[in-house]
């Protein structure tokens, strides 16, 4: 089937879910997730596939064996296509991101070592500065301080500190959500992160959306 939008069901279901975190309240509502949250994102994902390459959904249900808080299930639905590209729904609306997540040590260590390469690092600069001029927050990860080794004066010493970077851009529950133009809103995003999603993949590697 084609997509025809998010509707109100969908944000109204996290809105639920926020006050009520249960196994009872998934179950007697997952009919609702299936049909207004799970089946449009795949939906979704299908349209964009073609061009930015096989999507995946995340699992609802939160790994809780490590965590302080047992709340079982996500506040959000979220699912990631290609090398980087991210998209999630939740009660606040929608959100596309892209960048680096969860590296491992190797790949942080790429990542650091592109940043302060002259010619790579320069080029991410001009990338988040660009994301930052469309509208986009840059985020991730980020240490206090500095990579050991490095000057206090590296003129790109803000995205080394960096332990994860990404570019996203969020849009509220309003009534567009519900058509099509989902599609050509995340679309136009994701062409415009692609050039951040690419420099990952070259100079880093596949990002590792499990960590």
């Amino acid at each position: 089937m084609a997509f025809t939008g998010f509707g109100d069901q969908a944000f109204a279901f996290y809105e639920g879910l926020l006050a009520d975190n249960t196994k009872a309240y998934w179950l007697a509502h997952k009919e609702t997730y299936e049909r207004h949250v799970r089946e449009p994102m795949i939906e979704l994902f299908a349209e964009l596939e073609p061009e930015f390459g096989p999507a995946k959904m995340f699992r609802p249900y939160r790994d809780v064996r490590f965590s302080n808080d047992k709340s079982p299930y996500k506040t959000h639905q979220g699912g990631h296509a290609g090398d980087g590209f991210y998209f999630q729904v939740d009660a606040d609306g929608l959100m596309v991101a892209g960048g680096m997540y969860g590296p491992t040590p190797e790949q942080l260590r790429r990542y650091r070592a592109a940043v302060d390469a002259p010619a790579t690092g320069k080029r991410l600069e001009a990338i988040v500065g660009d994301l930052r001029s469309a509208g986009m927050e840059i985020a991730g990860d980020r240490l206090k301080t500095r990579p050991r080794g490095t000057p206090d004066d590296h003129p790109r010493l803000d995205l080394l500190r960096h332990r994860s970077l990404y570019a996203h851009l969020g849009w509220p529950a309003d009534p567009w959500a519900a058509t099509p133009e989902v599609v050509d809103r995340v679309r136009e995003s994701w062409r415009r992160l692609r050039p951040l999603v690419d420099w990952g993949a070259e100079h880093i590697g596949p990002p590792d959306f499990t960590r």
